[in-house]
């Protein structure tokens, strides 16, 4: 790592041998609050562009920023550690579907300086509380593991070298100025193997490394993925990545979330990381859980020991992160275990050979 990048996450993972780090809240429900319209989006560089804007809440870093800034400091007065930037989407893949594909780069570096002033000012005002950044790596508009066709079930839209290709054009973009990088909102274990052998490509090629946090998706009440796994059968996968902390976020609410945050508490031996929606989206795809409703279903977690690094997905504002930040601070952060060395294999399903 460079010099300053090292100092800042061994502040922030000093920090975190005491206490519960606090992640953000959701970038995306934050930006719908503001009503921003198609002229925001579009911003004087893009004015004329051709294809529809609205809704590319990456774009915003180019044509908004104060947009994002806004919401960056939010959560950090709400008492956020971690920052994601807003680069979800930063992929030349999942921009093309604005005809934004050149763009991606641009759109990732830019997100990494948005964030990194905002954590740094923070910083500055409280240097006993140091505040980090974390690249954010989404999940992708295209499935390596599944087809699109019904008809085709070997169809792909795109290659693993393609996946690999865009992630790596994204971490490149940003490596310099984040402190870790998240591959989160996994639903697709194939897809994250790519962005993992991408962050392995871009750390030889810049001659230094990024601690790498591994968040998945269980995508409904049948406990698996999108792709069919379980939450252990995921850490397996990606355990081989050594990652800094490993979890899961979207998708469930804390209620539901929390026997598979449970799994992965015995099963994993690194640290846990976990960032739920406000609850189940109702029948308008709103999130009615209130921050201390939220607050109050993650509590026992943390009073058991079951995590170290929490925050909130879609429908999280700053007011739940502050009530979830408020309720950490009576709890200890989860001692990593020590896990029996043993051959374990994954398919959908985990599978260990004891000795």
């Amino acid at each position: 790592m460079t010099k300053n990048t090292t100092q800042r996450w061994d502040a922030v993972t000093a920090r975190a041998e005491a206490h519960i780090l606090i992640l953000d809240g959701a970038m995306g429900t934050m930006l719908q609050c503001q009503k921003l319209e198609e002229a925001d989006f579009r911003g004087a560089q893009f004015a004329d562009w051709p294809s529809p804007l609205k809704g590319n809440n990456d774009l915003l870093v180019l044509t908004k920023p104060d947009a994002v800034a806004k919401v960056h400091n939010a959560f950090l007065d709400a008492g956020a550690d971690l920052i994601e930037t807003n680069s979800f989407n930063a992929t030349s893949i999942s921009q093309a579907d604005y005809d934004l594909d050149e763009y991606a780069p641009q759109i990732a570096r830019a997100s990494a300086k948005l964030a990194r002033k905002c954590a740094d000012d923070y910083t500055a005002k409280t240097p006993d509380k140091p505040r980090a950044v974390l690249g954010s790596v989404g999940p992708m508009n295209k499935t390596l593991s599944i087809s699109p066709k019904v008809e085709d079930p070997g169809y792909r839209d795109v290659t693993f070298d393609e996946v690999k290709e865009a992630y790596q054009e994204q971490m490149e973009a940003f490596i310099d100025l984040v402190d870790a990088i998240l591959i989160e909102t996994v639903f697709d274990t194939l897809n994250c193997k790519a962005a993992i052998a991408a962050a392995r490509t871009t750390f030889d090629a810049v001659g230094y490394e990024r601690p790498l946090l591994i968040s998945g998706t269980i995508t409904d009440r049948s406990g698996r993925t999108l792709s069919g796994q379980t939450a252990e059968a995921f850490w397996l996968s990606i355990a081989h990545a050594r990652p800094y902390a490993v979890g899961l976020n979207c998708a469930l609410g804390a209620d539901e979330m929390r026997p598979h945050i449970a799994t992965l508490s015995k099963v994993a031996d690194t640290r846990i990381l976990s960032f739920p929606n406000a609850g189940l989206p109702n029948a308008f795809g709103e999130y009615d859980e209130s921050p201390s409703d939220m607050a109050s279903q993650i509590a026992p977690w943390m009073e058991q020991g079951l995590i170290n690094i929490i925050g909130g997905c879609c429908g999280t504002s700053p007011d739940h992160i502050n009530a979830i930040a408020t309720a950490a601070q009576q709890s200890a952060p989860r001692a990593v275990p020590v896990i029996k060395p043993t051959l374990r294999l994954s398919g959908l399903e985990p599978f260990a050979i004891a000795v």
